[in-house]
């Protein structure tokens, strides 16, 4: 019944707050009211740019997130968080870090990750109990020379900087397990990476690499090596003495072979070598018999060794964009394979023994020149069989064929056989001389030229001759030339076309000198072009001819099954009096409603219909005015008698 109002609120024991994407422009003052017991702060992803001196008196704090802030400056201040375990500030503009960083003794996780700082400070060596921290995406060109002094750490990022070596202290960071220098410009990797007993991720990907140290072989813990989008040519033998690995990615290299030892990589599940110069495969990988992804991606690879049918754990094959010209049929082993790509090679046909890879459910053979499927396929269940780029649906519907040369069953469809895709050149700058040099050869490569009559040997006669275009002005020379003097002007009479004495179209207006469109059925005859009488007969026959000629080519093909249809000019006396001039023609623009319009064709039952209809409402008409003017006399003698009588 009764509620107590407290006067002042209670500070109460809060040790987690959680302020994450609030849109804060500032660290929240209520914050402070737990002081005394708040242990973890999470103000990630606000609008934060200052941190209040008041702000350092959470000295119980022990995990700080402040990553994707806009914070500009790490005050000296962060000393006072002695109890700090875990900093988060990634992601802000933070130009340094604080000499004074070294006091937090406790802090093990930290993360400086993507701010603009060039530099560590020299006590930053002095945080020994750190396990695992980020400077990914910095601007560090170099690390301290004592960096090894942090004994403790277990994951080391420093992704996208700009390092060129590294300090031979490293060495001493026997604990760690996760070392990534991706996307740096590393052109040397020392041997005492191979001192690094712990190591079981190794990151060089996106640096300058051009040979690996043999050390690296000591590293027998390691699971995972990333060298992709280096420029190593060649692998040293010791990589066999990795035994732990399961990782191997040496993509976007300059490696031509692959060195024997890669056979001893017993655990190897990934092996990705794409985008390299191989022209053969080692014979060894057929030993990394737990492999289950292979991806040999654009080489210049002409077979692949019969070794390859002992990968019995293989899943993926990927072997596009090579120079293919057969398939093993070892690859029938394989019962797990999933998925088989073998895009833009040279194969002319599939072993039979494909069938036998019960676990297919994805096949790409696009850009080949397959003639035919193995019939063996129809033992998978394929879920998708890909023959060419443009292919609409995964899968097609085969025919069952035989083959006219073994007498075997084979599969084929509407893409079979693939048409042979011929590779064009890669277009080179080259000067001006170069080019008129090999003019001719480049002429001799194409495989479409245009020629004209002056350039084709004459081997055979024929009946076509290419004529130049005429211009416009010799067209006209032309029109003078077949008509006498200027174009003239004809005049479509103003009968319409009949059927039983009725027109078939409406009434025309009164005479304009613009284009008239009309419809001539096939089974009435055109009406007769009238002239004036100062034109010959040969005149007004060839303007006919060219006319009608013309509309003949424009003429759809509905238009042509229901009938033909002419233009002529209509004109009167008085514009063909008015003088030479007068008859030239002037061009009006069509109105937009009228632009593109057809002229409506109706059936022959229907015109008959129509005409029947009119006939008979005719004859009624006539047959009411001849009993109207028979009932009129009658109806004017009456009247005159009545007339006699009224006198």
């Amino acid at each position: 019944m009764f509620r107590c109002i407290p006067l002042f609120k209670c500070n109460r024991q809060v040790e987690c707050v959680d302020k994450r994407h609030c849109s804060l422009p500032n660290v929240p003052e209520d914050i402070l009211r737990y002081s005394r017991s708040l242990e973890e702060l999470f103000l990630d992803a606000n609008h934060i740019r200052d941190l209040p001196k008041n702000f350092f008196r959470l000295h119980r704090l022990r995990r700080l997130g402040l990553s994707d802030n806009e914070i500009h400056k790490l005050p000296p201040d962060i000393q006072n968080f002695e109890n700090l375990v875990e900093l988060d500030v990634s992601r802000n503009d933070i130009p340094d870090i604080p000499e004074d960083i070294k006091k937090l003794r406790a802090l093990q996780i930290a993360d400086f990750s993507s701010n603009p700082i060039p530099r560590l400070p020299a006590g930053f060596s002095q945080l020994r109990a750190l396990t695992v921290l980020g400077l990914n995406d910095m601007s560090l060109t170099s690390l301290p020379s004592d960096f090894g002094s942090l004994v403790s750490l277990q994951s080391l990022e420093l992704r996208e900087n700009l390092l060129k070596s590294l300090p031979e202290s490293l060495k001493n960071l026997t604990k760690l397990e996760r070392l990534d220098l991706g996307d740096n410009e590393i052109e040397e990797l020392p041997g005492f990476i191979g001192e690094l007993p712990a190591l079981e991720e190794l990151w060089l990907d996106h640096n300058k690499l051009q040979y690996l140290p043999p050390e690296i072989g000591n590293l027998k813990a390691l699971t995972c090596l990333d060298v992709s989008e280096n420029k190593l040519e060649k692998l040293p033998e010791d990589i066999g003495g990795l035994s732990s690995l399961t990782d191997l990615h040496l993509s976007q290299n300059m490696l031509e072979t692959v060195p024997d030892g890669i056979g001893h990589l017993s655990k190897l599940a990934i092996l990705k070598l794409d985008q390299n110069r191989l022209h053969t495969l080692n014979d060894n990988v057929g030993r990394c018999t737990n492999l289950q992804e292979l991806i040999l991606t654009e080489n210049f690879l002409m077979e692949l060794p019969k070794s390859i049918g002992n990968l019995n754990e293989l899943t993926v094959l990927n072997v596009d964009r090579n120079s293919l010209g057969e398939i093993p049929v070892d690859i029938g082993n394989m019962t797990l394979l999933g998925v088989l790509s073998l895009r833009d090679n040279k194969l002319t046909r599939l072993p039979n023994e494909l069938g036998n890879c019960k676990s297919l459910h994805v096949l790409d053979v696009s850009g080949n020149r397959l003639q035919y499927l193995p019939y063996t396929l129809v033992n998978l269940e394929l879920k998708a069989v890909w023959l060419s780029e443009n292919q609409a649906q995964p899968l097609l519907t085969f025919q069952t064929d035989r083959d006219e040369t073994t007498g075997e069953n084979v599969l084929t469809c509407f893409l079979l056989p693939q048409l042979s895709y011929t590779q064009q050149p890669e277009t080179i700058p080259r000067d001006r001389d170069s080019d008129n040099e090999d003019w001719e050869e480049k002429e001799a490569s194409r495989t479409h030229s245009v020629k004209f009559t002056e350039d084709v040997p004459e081997t055979r006669e024929t009946p076509f001759v290419r004529q130049n275009t005429p211009h416009p002005k010799e067209l006209k020379a032309k029109a003078h030339k077949l008509l006498g003097r200027s174009p003239e002007v004809v005049t479509v009479p103003n009968e319409q076309p009949t059927a039983n004495g009725l027109p078939l179209t409406a009434p025309e207006p009164a005479p304009l000198p613009v284009e008239v469109v009309e419809t001539v059925h096939n089974n009435e005859a055109p009406p007769e072009i009238v002239k004036d009488d100062d034109s010959d007969n040969q005149t007004a026959a060839d303007g006919r001819e060219s006319s009608e000629g013309e509309n003949d080519e424009n003429d759809d093909s509905d238009e042509l099954e229901h009938g033909s249809r002419r233009v002529a000019w209509r004109t009167t006396v008085e514009d063909r009096d008015a003088g030479p001039g007068a008859g030239r023609l002037h061009r009006r623009d069509t109105p937009h409603h009228l632009k593109n319009k057809r002229v409506n064709q109706i059936d022959a039952g229907r015109a008959r219909d129509l005409i029947a209809q009119a006939i008979k409402k005719r004859e009624q008409q006539e047959d009411q005015k001849t009993d109207e003017d028979e009932t009129e006399p009658e109806t004017v003698e009456a009247a005159m008698e009545d007339v006699h009588d009224g006198e």
